[in-house]
């Protein structure tokens, strides 16, 4: 009997018993070892057990089983100089994985830990652990320049050559294209599909199969879409959703407006980029004569297009959302519908969904309405023009749209009292510039534009936050299934962490870490507003804070300070990014 059998006779027989540990005459003598030379080979196995560490003795010498560590799962996040992190949760402290303790992991892979070290907290340590194993690999794929091998090299080493990785966080790594599937020529970029990861003695080599040539490193745009085909971004629409995209009609019919309410014959705009191609969310407001003021928020009805089970609806499910990256948009739907039946186009009549609220002086909404509709948008107004109207008074800007000047002085009303409400109420506002990276035609970046949010951007986002409160608050109180977006209150640890890096630099913060409001954090923001540490202040009490995330239970939302919020445009399926400041 060899000894690997013997070992396996000796764990099957210590795990199928209740006791915990055992003197060596107790193995020999389950195992019917009693006999001189097997006694000896028993005893030589159990010393060799012991150095490989499947068994250990105990203080009074008998043998046991060594306790089997309990492993966490989490996700693991690199770092260019060796070491990384493991994330458990997102709201708690990530534990730190020391260089030598990876276990071969990689960015983003799916790994179980043990804890080597526990947290610290009187000397401000965290907790330490190692990866016991892999258990998901994140990179499966990777985009990448292609250098390729001479003849001679790859009859020596069966390779086509390598790809140098455009993820930085790759870098590291040596990647190897196999010398089968696609050969590309040198130059080219590629995505290359994973077959080999990380092991003992090839710490940094990766290997693979090259599945595509997205086009040469001195192509136009390269950069941008060797990013998009990497992280498996569809860049086209199989022939089935575009045939069927196809059938959509170009224009509505009056079987289309059935059942429908017809607001074709008020002045509703839409406010927009100069750049924006799906002009999904349009408004109308107008004062009443007891004072109060009308706003109409209406959304295009991507739904009455995009049917249940339909092939665009699973290719929608799919890519879950349109992309928006430096020089273009990846959408969600076919642009036939993104940019045409669905785009709330100035002069031709639309399939909406609306909401039509009643606001007093005080901003407070005291009737609503909400319904599918038809609407004709009067005009496609831009964030500058009406900057341009409601705060330089811009003459040549006013003549051109003078029908309209009054409703969108009123716009303005409507949006100061609303804004007024919320920062009463205790609102949270993050103002910050927005950076615009411009590229040339060959989609280098030669410039970034910061720019503030002018009363045009506000007021829109004024109006959307109205109406995502009132949509929430109505289908809540009719007690219906629904999907709300909720903010919860930040927790404790770590809003004690920004009370002190706060009181570090002599900012004093009302409330206490558990039962801080939100009007005690909006006081933080307004006392540093005009201080040089308020970008960093701005950016850690952020940080501090909840991430934003959807729910089909109501927590309210603490950012906000409103008791029900949802993103109003997913009702209709609108690719529109929410106006949820809160989306980090």
């Amino acid at each position: 009997m060899t000894k690997e059998t013997i070992k396996e006779k000796i764990l099957f027989f210590m795990e199928s018993s209740r006791k915990r540990s055992f003197s060596m005459e107790e193995i020999a003598e389950g195992l019917g070892f009693q006999k001189s030379d097997d006694f000896k080979l028993l005893v030589q196995t159990i010393a060799q057990m012991e150095r490989e560490q499947s068994i250990v003795f105990n203080k009074k010498g008998k043998v046991k089983l060594p306790l089997k560590p309990i492993l966490i799962e989490g996700t693991f996040r690199a770092n260019e100089r060796g070491f990384g992190f493991v994330t458990i949760d997102p709201e708690e402290d990530d534990i730190y994985i020391p260089k030598e303790a990876t276990g071969f992991a990689m960015d983003g892979d799916t790994v179980a830990i043990d804890i080597m070290k526990r947290a610290n907290t009187d000397m401000d340590r965290g907790a330490e652990g190692k990866v016991v194993e892999i258990r998901d690999r994140a990179t499966t794929q990777l985009a990448g320049e292609f250098v390729a091998y001479s003849e001679e090299e790859i009859q020596e080493t069966d390779l086509y050559g390598v790809v140098i990785p455009k993820d930085r966080k790759l870098n590291q790594f040596k990647v190897y294209a196999a010398a089968e599937g696609v050969r590309p020529v040198d130059g080219s970029i590629v995505l290359i599909e994973l077959t080999h990861y990380p092991e003992k003695g090839y710490a940094t080599s990766l290997e693979g199969i090259i599945k595509q040539v997205i086009g040469h490193k001195n192509d136009p745009g390269m950069d941008i879409l060797s990013i998009v085909v990497a992280n498996g971004i569809p860049t086209k629409f199989s022939d089935d959703v575009l045939s069927e995209a196809d059938e959509v009609p170009d224009q509505i019919s009056e079987k289309d407006i059935t059942g429908r309410r017809d607001l074709r014959n008020q002045l509703i705009v839409t406010i927009d980029g100069e750049d924006a191609k799906d002009l999904d969310d349009a408004v109308t407001v107008k004062k009443l004569d007891n004072g109060n003021y009308f706003l109409g928020v209406h959304i295009a009805d991507v739904s009455y297009y995009v049917t249940q089970g339909s092939q665009l609806d699973r290719e929608a499910y799919e890519r879950g959302t349109s992309v928006y990256l430096t020089d273009r948009v990846i959408p969600m739907i076919p642009q036939r519908l993104s940019n045409g039946i669905c785009s709330l186009n100035p002069h031709v009549p639309r399939l909406t969904m609306s909401c039509e609220m009643e606001i007093d002086p005080n901003g407070q909404v005291v009737s609503h309405d909400i319904f599918p509709s038809v609407i004709q948008t009067t005009e496609r107004m831009t964030y500058t023009a009406v900057n341009q109207i409601l705060e330089d008074q811009d003459e040549e800007t006013m003549q051109r749209y003078a029908q309209l000047v009054p409703m969108f002085q009123e716009m303005g009303e409507l949006h100061r009292i609303l804004e007024t409400m919320r920062i009463k109420r205790g609102a949270i506002s993050f103002e910050d510039r927005e950076a615009k990276i411009l590229v040339d035609a060959e989609g280098h970046p030669n410039d970034i534009q910061l720019r503030s949010r002018g009363i045009g951007e506000r007021l829109i986002e004024s109006f959307m936050l109205a109406a995502n409160e009132t949509v929430a608050e109505h289908y809540n109180k009719l007690n219906l299934p629904f999907i709300y977006r909720i903010h919860e209150q930040p927790k404790e640890e770590k809003m004690q962490r920004f009370f002190d890096f706060a009181s570090a630099l002599g900012i004093l913060v009302r409330g206490t870490k558990g039962t801080i409001t939100p009007k005690d954090l909006q006081h933080v923001i307004e006392g540093v507003e005009d201080k040089p540490e308020a970008a960093v202040i701005n950016t850690m009490l952020l940080r501090s804070m909840q991430q934003a995330r959807y729910s089909e239970d109501n927590f309210g939302h603490y950012g906000l300070a409103a008791d029900y919020y949802t993103s109003y445009s997913t009702l209709s399926r609108s690719n529109r990014p929410s106006s949820d400041p809160f989306l980090q």
